[in-house]
């Protein structure tokens, strides 16, 4: 069965996915499917009905269990796909912007990240053996991506470079788990707060 099928990732393998290319029509069904689960989950939790998701991606169920016969491949997706595009936004980040600022950006994104994860946090400590790689493929994706930005703002001056990307990835984490008890700006907020503090002390390079 497809969602048997396995395919390395960064090191970590994760079900559901396979080596051939999606068509055209696939490919939109599936980004829609996820977009809509993400949203879905956000405010109703993983177990929400699948009719709700197919419904608002715009297709029928039946499409939905073709692309993810189990709620756990559509929960893995949903998180693998956030990990990567919250990844793959350091890169733009580092391109558009000052070493500093372009970590502080991706702090903030960060948070967004955290805020889709609250949605799966029932599914993801559910103990259910479809989801124990998503911890090791999340640090092997957001480390390198934080390392970077936090080696580009420490050599430029910009911030400390005493703190690792694992401890500050965790320490937004925590941050967050208690600020969005006040709403999501006030876990922003927060956040902007703990950038600041890692400025403390830098030094620009002589």
């Amino acid at each position: 069965m497809s969602n048997e099928t396995k395919e390395q990732g960064d090191g970590v393998e994760l079900r559901g996915r396979t080596n051939r290319p999606l068509r055209a029509d696939a490919r939109r069904n599936t980004d829609a499917l996820l977009e809509a689960a993400l949203a879905v989950f956000a405010t109703s939790g993983a177990d929400a009905p699948v009719r709700e998701i197919a419904l608002k991606a715009g297709v029928g169920v039946g499409t939905l269990y073709r692309h993810f016969p189990q709620r756990s491949d559509l929960i893995v997706a949903v998180f693998q796909r956030e990990i990567d595009a919250c990844a793959d936004a350091a890169r733009a980040l580092a391109s558009e912007h000052e070493p500093g600022e372009a970590l502080a950006r991706w702090m903030q994104r960060y948070v967004v990240f955290i805020a889709a994860k609250r949605g799966l946090a029932s599914a993801l400590h559910s103990g259910d053996p479809a989801f124990d790689q998503l911890p090791a493929y999340f640090h092997q994706r957001l480390e390198p991506a934080l390392r970077g930005l936090l080696e580009a703002a420490g050599a430029a001056g910009e911030v400390r470079t005493d703190i690792s990307a694992e401890d500050l990835l965790g320490a937004v984490a925590s941050l967050c788990m208690h600020a969005y008890k006040h709403g999501p700006e006030h876990a922003r907020r927060m956040v902007a707060l703990l950038v600041d503090g890692l400025r403390y002390r830098s030094s620009a390079p002589e």
